[in-house]
């Protein structure tokens, strides 16, 4: 069986060898760990947020950056094609770990996840454990972990600190505006998880989603990164056979559609966590392929009104 870990690595390293290209910045904490501060600090690019999203599938998608137009305005859009959706979504980029310790807190994704089994019913579900001596993990925070709590994240995972690599950017950064919209597969799968889908039965997906404009703080942030898989993402599944849950899965299907997520958000008390919204994991349309029969399903479409005055034009 593969490590995620290990296959996540090659996109870390490119991130260390070009960190000055890419407008990130690298330390080597005192307890050895490796700190990748992707937009707290540093600027960050978009390539950097498509690395970060290779690495938090585990290097297990590859990703492209195109300009395409959002109605009639152009916009970049972030592709992706995941190999191993159960493992690469749910297994890796999922973000099933809540990290807090005094004033630090981080919504944590990427394999190394999988070496601390969070959660372990994840793990249990997809069948899947990672022995790796490397971790990979992605944050979602504001400011840079430190020796003690990547000490922690060491320990839960069960390696020395050295083998930690740790990318950090907040949702109001160039890399956030890339990965979060970036988990629009992820969000598919997790929809399809909560229906009580098997999504060990998805032989392949892709995805397709418009990049967000920076805002000023990461509540609106978080707000318009999300509006971008819900009003503007679109999936791809390939499958073995049909199943009645794929028609359910696009956002139009929510009794919250056109609501901002911003909006969602605020109900649910800035917890992104808290959010119980079937809007917000769901893409704005999906395209499924069955293979056996030849058969190809879509449903729903993009609403690039909503979403183009979630980024201020309106």
């Amino acid at each position: 069986m593969i490590s995620i870990n290990r296959t996540a690595m090659p996109a870390v390293r490119e991130m260390f060898d070009r960190r000055a290209e890419l407008g990130i910045g690298v330390a080597k904490l005192e307890n050895g760990a490796t700190c990748i501060d992707c937009g707290v600090q540093a600027t960050g690019s978009f390539r950097a947020g498509a690395l970060f999203v290779e690495a938090c599938l585990a290097g297990l998608a590859t990703t492209a950056i195109t300009v395409d137009r959002l109605g009639d305005v152009p916009v970049p859009f972030l592709h992706l094609v995941v190999n191993r959706p159960a493992l690469a979504c749910p297994g890796s980029q999922k973000a099933g770990w809540v990290l807090k310790h005094g004033s630090f807190s981080a919504m944590a994704s990427g394999p190394a996840r999988a070496l601390a089994l969070k959660p372990r019913e994840t793990y249990r579900r997809i069948g899947y454990r990672d022995d790796s001596p490397v971790g990979v993990l992605a944050l979602e925070a504001g400011t840079l972990p430190d020796e003690t709590v990547t000490g922690e994240i060491a320990s839960a995972c069960g390696i020395e600190p050295a083998g930690l690599h740790v990318l950090v950017a907040p949702a109001r950064s160039l890399v956030g505006s890339v990965q979060i919209p970036g988990r629009v597969v992820t969000a598919t799968l997790h929809k399809l998880e909560t229906a009580g889908y098997d999504v060990r039965r998805i032989v392949q997906a892709w995805g397709r989603v418009p990049i967000a404009p920076v805002k000023k703080t990461d509540h609106e942030a978080l707000g318009t990164t999300n509006d971008c898989i819900i009003y503007g993402g679109s999936v791809g599944l390939v499958v073995g056979e049909d199943d009645p849950v794929f028609a359910t899965l696009p956002s139009r299907c929510s009794p919250d559609y056109g609501k901002p997520f911003a909006q969602i958000l605020a109900d649910a008390g800035d917890e992104v966590a808290a959010v119980d919204s079937t809007l917000g994991f769901s893409p704005a349309e999906v395209t499924v392929s069955i293979p056996s029969t030849g058969e190809v399903r879509h449903y729903g479409g993009p609403d690039p009104g909503v979403l183009l005055g979630s980024f201020g034009l309106r």
